[in-house]
C-alpha cells in the first residue's frame, strides 16, 4: 500500500484520537463481557453502532434488563448531537460523491469532528485526509473493544475499578460539556427530572424523557438558544 500525502497527514492528525480510544475501548469490551456479550457482538456492536458513549449506555441498560425500545430511543437522543456535527462539516465535503460522503458520515466522532473541523477551517485539508482520521479511529476502536471483550475473561467483576469506568467517563463527559450557566442548570435539571421519574417508572424510558424535557426547558430560559450555540436574530 502506498502512504499518499495525504493518507500521511491523516495519520498523523488521528493518532492522538486512536491513543485516547485504546483505553476507553478496552474497559467497554470488558464491561460487555461481563453483560454476557460475546467478541462478536462487540465487535458488530462497535462496527454498526461506532459511537462510545451510546455504546457504553446500552451495555449498561442491557445489564440492568431494559427492552429494546429504550435502548434505541435512549442512545438515538444521545446522538442527537451528530446531526450539528454533520452541519458544520457538510460546509466543506460539498460536491463529494454519495458513497464517499456516506463512508465519511460513518465515521464522524466528537474526537474526529473536532480534529476535521479544526483543520478545514484552517485550510490546506480536504476529504482524504479527513476520510483517513475517521478510518484509524473507526479500527482502532473496534480493534480496542473486542480485545478488551476477551480480556474480560480474565479480569474478575469489579476489579482494577472496571464497574466504575462507566460513571467515570459520563462524568467527564458531562464536565466538558459545561460551558455556561445554562449547561449546569440543565444537568441539575435533567438529573433531578430522571431521579424522580425512576421512582415511578420501570425500565429505563426515564432517562430518555428527563432528556428530552429538560431540553425543551432549557430552550425557552433566559440564554438557552446562546448556550445551544443558535444566534438570535
Amino acid at each position: 500500500m502506498v502512504i499518499t500525502p495525504a493518507i500521511r497527514s491523516g495519520l498523523a492528525a488521528g493518532w492522538p484520537i486512536c491513543l485516547g480510544y485504546i483505553p476507553i475501548g478496552l474497559a467497554l469490551g470488558v464491561l460487555a463481557q461481563k453483560a454476557g456479550l460475546h467478541p462478536v457482538d462487540v465487535g458488530l456492536m462497535s462496527l454498526l453502532v461506532f459511537a462510545g458513549s451510546a455504546q457504553f449506555i446500552g451495555i449498561s441498560m442491557l445489564t440492568a434488563g431494559a427492552g429494546s425500545i429504550a435502548v434505541i430511543l435512549t442512545t438515538f437522543v444521545v446522538n442527537l448531537r451528530h446531526l450539528l456535527m454533520s452541519a458544520s462539516l457538510a460546509v466543506h465535503l460539498q460536491r463529494l460523491p454519495k458513497g464517499i460522503l456516506a463512508l465519511y458520515a460513518y465515521g464522524v466522532t466528537d474526537e474526529s469532528f473536532a480534529v476535521n473541523l479544526t483543520r478545514f477551517r484552517g485550510g490546506g485539508w480536504d476529504w482524504r485526509p479527513a476520510l483517513t482520521v475517521n478510518t484509524i479511529s473507526n479500527f482502532t476502536w473496534i480493534a480496542s473493544t473486542v480485545l478488551g471483550c476477551y480480556a474480560g475473561e480474565l479480569i474478575p467483576a469489579g476489579a482494577l475499578g472496571i464497574d466504575y469506568a462507566l460513571t467515570a467517563m459520563f462524568i467527564c463527559l458531562l464536565i466538558f460539556q459545561l460551558r455556561s450557566p445554562i449547561h449546569v442548570l440543565a444537568a441539575i435539571i435533567s438529573g433531578a427530572l430522571a431521579v424522580t421519574l425512576s421512582l415511578w417508572m420501570k425500565g429505563n424510558l426515564y432517562v430518555v424523557l428527563a432528556s428530552v424535557a429538560t431540553a425543551t426547558i432549557c430552550l425557552f430560559l433566559p440564554g438557552g438558544k446562546a448556550g445551544a450555540g443558535v444566534k438570535e436574530e
